[in-house]
């Protein structure tokens, strides 16, 4: 079971009116249709081999297309139904705000990470290597609850107020709130392979995350499961998990810079993003030259890239040719934490509520209250994450 949303009595109104007879939506689980499953000063960066690795471092001074289409207009709908509540019962910014964070001031709601499932122990192990060793990660959270294991990877604190411990400037934006994750599921009592070592990525809806870290060790992500699929500048690995990830030298506020969709439609994409808040952004590049050198792309030619708030992770919308996009398994969830209007009754012990985008791409949201009450409970300590590592 996963924690959810109850939505207030007017929105479950509209819910009911508008979408009861297309599709029943309100605590969908992403398991339950096969159609979600099936501070830059720098001075100079470069590459460089040290220690005979490959490393790399900075020095900074499926079912039928009917189904799938009417889950997506399902969403749009109970989306729509939303804003029509928001509309109707106006918040003010204070109330609207996720946590105290003054960067995330002018959003009610961020994109904090993703989840991914993996099939076994061992898959489970070594995705969490892959991240720590292969680009640098910290094992942030944890937790053990019957059959299911959970460890939330990232690169700073999650919490979504300034640490008490940080202090400008002596404090790197690593000791910084605001940070988002990467969970990492793993059920003993699951039967399905989700994803078999050394092959490409078993869905095609996720391009890749993007992150843009000072150093990775490519030897690392070999070594721990991943799939090297070029490293000239950049590097693009299918991880032990069996989800993509596209890593670049330099140097972001919040290394996991956004995660790439695949859109058969990136008109129809937009539009749904657009409706869950996100706005157009402009693009991200964590090199000062900003795309123009070897070691980091342009912006891809008819892309759009979309986000909750100018701070926070955010979504690239890819247009790619082919019109059956397949989603790839592993991926549980974009995890969505937003803050809920006053009077909003929220019931920690329901499941999420979960929708899914036009390429299939599940996004689970969490209120704000809920997200803040596990990140403390689930918050790591040195000892633990030495453990872990061992």
């Amino acid at each position: 079971m996963r924690p959810s949303v109850k939505i207030s009595a007017a929105c479950m109104y509209l819910l009911a009116t508008n979408t009861a007879a297309a599709f029943q939506m309100t605590s969908l689980s992403v398991r339950q249709s096969t159609a979600i499953r099936t501070e830059t000063s720098t001075t100079s960066l470069f590459s460089n081999a040290i220690d005979g690795e490959d490393m790399f471092e900075t020095k900074p001074k499926t079912e039928s297309q009917t189904r799938r289409s009417a889950l997506s207009n399902t969403a749009k709908s109970i989306l729509a139904s939303y804003a029509l509540v928001n509309a109707a019962m106006p918040m003010n910014k204070a109330n609207a705000a996720v946590g105290t964070i003054p960067e995330f001031s002018d959003a009610n709601a961020v994109l904090q990470g993703l989840t991914v499932d993996v099939a076994d122990r061992s898959q489970f192990d070594e995705m969490i290597a892959f991240t720590v060793d292969g680009f640098g990660g910290k094992i942030l959270r944890q937790s053990k609850s019957g059959s299911i294991s959970d460890v939330w990877i990232g690169f700073g604190p999650e919490e979504m107020k300034i640490p008490d411990d940080f202090e400008l400037p002596v404090s790197s934006f690593s000791k910084y709130g605001g940070h988002s994750s990467i969970h990492v599921r793993y059920d003993s009592q699951t039967t399905e392979a989700f994803y078999r070592k050394g092959q490409d990525a078993p869905g095609d809806n996720i391009a890749y995350v993007q992150v843009g870290v000072q150093e990775y060790r490519i030897s690392q992500m070999v070594k721990n499961g991943g799939n090297i699929i070029d490293a000239y500048g950049i590097v693009n690995v299918v991880s032990p998990s069996g989800l993509p990830f596209r890593g670049i030298i330099g140097i972001s506020p919040d290394p996991i810079m956004f995660i790439a969709i695949n859109c058969s439609s990136v008109k129809k994409s937009r539009e749904f993003y657009e409706q869950l808040g996100f706005t157009q952004q402009e693009y991200p590049y964590c090199r000062p030259n900003k795309g123009m050198g070897q070691f980091e792309p342009l912006q891809p030619k008819g892309s759009v890239y979309l986000a909750p708030s100018k701070n926070s992770v955010g979504v690239l919308l890819l247009p790619v040719k082919k019109r059956n996009i397949k989603p790839n398994p592993v991926l549980r969830s974009l995890d969505i934490v937003y803050q809920a209007s006053d009077g909003t009754v929220v019931d920690p012990s329901a499941d999420l509520m979960v929708v899914a985008d036009p390429s299939t791409v599940p996004i689970a949201f969490q209120p704000f209250e809920v997200f803040e009450a596990l990140e403390k409970k689930t918050r790591a300590i040195p000892q633990i994450e030495e453990a872990v590592n061992e």
